[in-house]
């Protein structure tokens, strides 16, 4: 039996969370005995944890990561505390200096580096540890393991980061999972020289447990809402692009498409942003927040057409979702969408704009034939995955 610890933040409601779960749910605990190192035990996704992995025990000082500093103070954690604010002032003026729109990875990163010496260590050393999500310090720094591994969710090519910090990070992995070949090769755009270490293992999808879940009745004005319903599930965040679908919508509007709603699933830190948007465009009646759900399925079932409006994605998962459920799907042109769907076969590749997202459905709207057609096509796929799990354990001899 191989020890192995799989490592990541929390259980709050997300797509990476999600994908944990399926993965969790479908690993071969015959041959391996799994530890789960959440930083926080907090998220309504806890509930759907597998009993079968053994979580450990919070450490204090991990939780700290989804603090506020005067939190992290208050509780006595004064060097914590002082690595933030220095983490928080080095990244405002890395933004300053750069330009750059979103400083939060930079953030992210400096903030982990700074606190790494105030941060204990793991006791049990074991085969194989696997950080689920970036940064992947923990597991680099403080844990001891004969294998370590990392996961890429997300494309790397977008965000900005320190990149010397990073592969000095990087290169303490045996192996460093992407969960495409689209997000493969957009990390290596950036780390070229890590090209040895990277594999694709590609999101654990259960359709089963997605369509047994899509069918929970739901008490929501959008089980009752005859208008063409559009759906996104995602975090309301720069990445995600619901700022983006707000402004189509507008643009639908004027064109004269009024019998048009969005229903949006999701929460973030973009929310009163959004909200800002929605009432200024005044769109309060048609772009509706049904903010953060537990069970977002019934929600993706009642749709029309689902839309991911994202600026860029590793391999969204609700997408995926939603073409197990047999909705026509619609996405952004990110950099890798071609990975994602196979455009007017089981999904469709709008350009990335804001014009572009309303071009796209409106095409699709006055096209019944192009919807069924990708509706038939998705009935017809196998999206089920769990052989992708294979991989990794392959991973584990080499």
């Amino acid at each position: 039996m191989k020890e192995v610890l799989i490592a990541s933040f929390d259980m709050e409601v997300g797509g990476v969370e999600r994908s944990l779960i399926n993965m969790l749910e479908s690993f071969d605990y015959s041959n391996h005995n799994v530890d789960l190192m959440l930083y926080r035990h907090q998220g309504d996704f806890m509930k759907l944890l597998p009993n079968k992995p053994k979580l450990l025990k919070e450490i204090s000082q991990y939780q700290t990561f989804r603090k506020s500093i005067s939190e992290i103070f208050k509780e006595g954690y004064t060097s914590l505390g002082v690595s933030r604010i220095l983490a928080k002032i080095n990244a405002n003026l890395y933004q300053k200096r750069t330009k750059i729109v979103e400083p939060g990875y930079f953030q992210m990163q400096i903030m982990w580096k700074y606190a790494l010496p105030f941060l204990p260590s793991i006791e049990k050393e074991y085969d194989v540890a696997i950080s689920y999500l970036w940064p992947h310090y923990f597991v680099a720094e403080k844990v001891k393991a004969k294998k370590k591994i990392a996961w890429i969710h997300t494309d790397y090519s977008t965000i900005e980061t320190d990149i010397r910090m990073d592969i000095q990070m990087w290169n303490q992995f045996d192996h460093i999972i992407a969960v495409s070949e689209a997000c493969k090769n957009a990390f290596l755009a950036k780390y070229k020289e890590l090209k040895s270490k990277v594999s694709v293992v590609e999101n654990i999808t259960s359709p089963q447990f997605v369509r047994k879940m899509a069918n929970e009745e739901v008490k929501s004005p959008i089980m009752r809402d005859k208008r063409f319903k559009i759906v996104t599930v995602a975090r309301l965040s720069h990445a995600k692009g619901i700022d983006q679908a707000v402004k189509a919508l507008k643009l639908l509007k004027d064109r004269g498409y009024d019998s048009f709603v969005w229903y949006v699933i999701g929460y973030g830190g973009d929310e009163a942003m959004i909200k800002r948007l929605i009432n200024e465009l005044k769109l309060q009646d048609s772009f509706i927040l049904l903010g953060k759900q537990i069970n977002p399925y019934p929600y993706m079932k009642a749709a029309d057409l689902y839309v991911q409006p994202s600026r860029y994605e590793g391999k969204a998962v609700t997408v995926g979702e939603a073409q197990i459920l047999s909705k026509p799907v619609m996405i952004t042109n990110y950099s890798t969408s071609a990975s994602q769907v196979k455009h007017a076969y089981d999904g469709y590749i709008t350009n990335l704009s804001i014009e572009g997202i309303a071009n796209g459905i409106e095409e699709l709207y006055g096209d019944n034939s192009l919807r069924n057609s990708l509706v038939s096509n998705c009935k017809n796929s196998n999206y089920s995955n769990v052989n992708e799990l294979n991989k990794l354990y392959i991973l584990f001899k080499k």
